[in-house]
């Protein structure tokens, strides 16, 4: 009869555990893209002057459920399959548009304070976003020609934006509008090839590999 050590019982588990097949998920690049495009079309287009900017407030449901908490839920799943950049990017956006909502919700502007100073704060916030895009678009010149091309012009919609917001030059501000608006059918257009070439399982739409 074979005699087993306590520390080869103990290991039998371990043993059999590393026999299952690993968990796999799909993947969750184009719920990330799509949640950022859509949030992002509606936004620009009021920044670009086709809507009425008195009704902006219709993005705010957005940029918290789904430009918000489906973004943030998609860089989640991205650190689960190892994807370092896509995890950034889209856990960044996601808190963007999360920051993006609790600020029209919570800003409160004390008596006295100039518009000015309300336009120059929140022109540094935009400020702080065009900083991390421009960094995140030097990485992604090494994932595919689609999402570098949509951070290409979302550098430009951030810097037009800033600038837009800190000199209260509403122009400005509208150049922004369709940059954004540029930005969004970039990232539809790389969301709906990630999620029509992995049904397909095949290449339908290219996004030109850059690695």
């Amino acid at each position: 009869m074979a005699v087993t050590t306590p520390a080869q019982r103990g290991n039998a588990p371990t043993q059999a555990a590393t026999d299952l097949p690993a968990a796999t998920i799909a993947d969750p690049g184009p719920l990330g893209l799509a949640a950022f495009a859509l949030t992002t079309f509606v936004l620009s287009s009021f920044n670009a002057g086709l809507l009425n900017i008195k009704l902006e407030s219709v993005v705010f449901s957005l940029a918290l459920f789904y430009g918000g908490a489906a973004q943030v839920l998609a860089g989640m799943w991205e650190f689960r399959k190892g994807n370092t950049f896509p995890a950034t990017a889209f856990t960044s956006y996601g808190a963007f548009w999360l920051s993006f909502w609790g600020l029209n919700r919570f800003l409160t502007v004390p008596d006295g304070v100039p518009a000015t100073d309300v336009n120059h704060a929140v022109a540094f916030f935009l400020l702080a976003w065009t900083i991390f895009t421009l960094y995140m678009t030097v990485a992604a010149a090494r994932t595919t020609g689609a999402i570098f091309g949509v951070f290409v012009v979302l550098s430009a919609t951030f810097v037009f934006l800033t600038i837009g917001k800190y000199t209260g030059t509403s122009g400005i501000t509208k150049i922004g509008g369709w940059l954004g608006i540029i930005t969004a059918l970039g990232a539809w257009y790389a969301s709906f090839a990630g999620v029509t070439n992995a049904t397909w399982r095949r290449t339908v739409l290219p996004t030109w590999p850059r690695a």
